[in-house]
């Protein structure tokens, strides 16, 4: 038996006893109605999956006119819900009517048993398929919302942090390509995804790619997706970032590590508005805001040949920079309180507070990390803290202070400092440094991140 609730609508009552009878074995309800007045209470009372709806009620009409009035009516009341037309008089456009009106499929009188039982099962399964449909977008609706829910709340009163602020409600509902500069640790993500949520594609999906995590074999690949045997182990397709964010947002980080090779590639893809998977020859359309970020020297990079001059103006429609946390006075306050909050509830810690003198520490600090440091710090403070209030000392600061009391050096902190010279000499250019020092990119990649430079 289906599990199916089927009415049935009818001014003929043999016609309504032949079907009950023949279809009750089959479907888990049948109910029966001769006056169609009565179809919205019906409709109200009950969900149907199908309703097998006479066409012609009045004695001497046999236009269908009824019919279809009832049929509009029922699609009013209950969408989902599948009707299929039964009528002693045959008419093309009659039936052609009723399937633009969303009838599923059309039954004449006198009908064959097991072809009006195959309708019915497929209108049923149709109708299964649809709210599987509708269930599919929903459940996507609320990942999306998930997904683009993460926190991203600008904390900051200072004049430049305002300044960003301004800037980002002003270009967020428009397309514009934008390019948010600054140095790391800044936020220059939360800026994206801020730019993402103001904009008329927030509904979509903000699709991040950290550009130096990406070995510079795959970056075509990540960007643009492959076909299955396109390369050696291309076992499958694959869906490039574009096309991930196909109708929101494309958030390209570190767009400096880039390489020369592919920076023509993605230009073509900015100004085509369209993408060719590695191994295919099919274009396949995007339609994607692109935000990108950056720590390097870009203008230094375009002099020396190590960035396309005409790809950095269309990803610069607008340039947004973001002030390093020394420059933002009481936001330290600001950011710091905010993080408190957050690892209070992370570690199961109440009424924790910042004491004056703890305050006084934070913003004599020069946050060479920035609000990544700044996050950092606190959470172990947190975590190390032995009372409500925090003190100077829950507060390290890492290598940083070691350093400028002339303490010697351990291993660490003298990799660190041969990184961060080789990044600076390098312009922040990965794959340079990486030469310099004579270590792969994703090695000096993964030390970076260690370091949290």
């Amino acid at each position: 038996m289906e599990r199916a609730n089927i009415l049935i609508v009818d001014d003929n009552k043999s016609a309504l006893s032949a079907l009950r009878i023949f279809l009750q074995f089959e479907f888990n309800t049948v109910e029966t109605l001769t006056n169609p007045n009565v179809i919205p209470q019906k409709l109200n009372e009950q969900s149907f999956d199908v309703v097998l709806l006479d066409m012609n009620f009045t004695v001497g009409v046999n236009t269908g006119t009824e019919g279809l009035f009832w049929l509009r009516e029922i699609k009013k009341i209950s969408p989902d819900t599948e009707v299929v037309p039964i009528t002693a008089y045959g008419d093309v456009e009659l039936a052609v009517k009723a399937l633009k009106l969303g009838a599923t499929d059309f039954v004449l009188k006198p009908w064959e048993n097991e072809k009006l039982l195959a309708t019915i099962k497929s209108a049923c399964r149709h109708r299964r398929s649809q709210q599987k449909i509708s269930e599919l977008k929903s459940r996507e609706s609320s990942l999306k919302r998930e997904l683009n829910s993460e926190d991203s709340i600008i904390v900051g009163e200072s004049v430049q942090i305002r300044a960003v602020q301004r800037l980002i409600s002003k270009v967020a509902g428009t397309d514009a390509n934008i390019l948010i500069t600054g140095e790391n640790g800044t936020g220059k993500e939360l800026v994206a995804r801020e730019i993402h949520r103001q904009s008329v594609r927030a509904e979509e999906l903000l699709v991040s790619v950290d550009m130096g995590a990406i070995p510079e074999t795959l970056f075509e690949s990540e960007l643009f997706g492959h076909k299955k045997g396109a390369f050696t182990d291309a076992r499958e397709d694959r869906t490039g970032k574009f096309q991930l964010a196909h109708k929101g947002s494309l958030f390209l980080d570190e767009i400096g590590n880039l390489p020369l090779t592919l920076q023509s590639k993605l230009l073509a893809v900015l100004q085509n508005r369209e993408v060719i998977p590695i191994g295919s020859n099919e274009k396949i359309p995007v339609d994607i805001r692109l935000i990108s970020a950056t720590n390097s020297d870009m203008l230094g990079m375009v002099s020396e040949n190590r960035f396309r001059e005409d790809l950095l103006y269309r990803l610069n429609t607008i340039q947004i920079e973001i002030p390093p946390l020394r420059d933002r006075g009481d936001d330290i306050e600001l950011l710091a309180t905010h993080f408190l909050k957050i690892f209070e509830k992370k570690y199961n810690k109440t009424r924790l507070k910042l004491g004056v003198r703890a305050v006084s520490k934070l913003k004599k600090h020069t946050w060479p990390g920035n609000v990544r440091e700044l996050q950092h710090t606190i959470e172990k403070a947190v975590i190390l803290c032995e009372s409500d209030v925090l003190s100077p000392d829950d507060f390290i600061f890492s290598l940083h202070a070691k350093i400028i009391h002339d303490e010697p050096e351990s291993l660490e902190e003298m990799e660190r400092r041969m990184i961060e010279s080789a990044l600076d000499k390098c312009s922040g250019n990965l794959s340079a440094a990486a030469q310099q020092l004579g270590v792969t990119r994703q090695t000096l990649y993964n030390k970076i991140k260690k370091y949290d430079i």
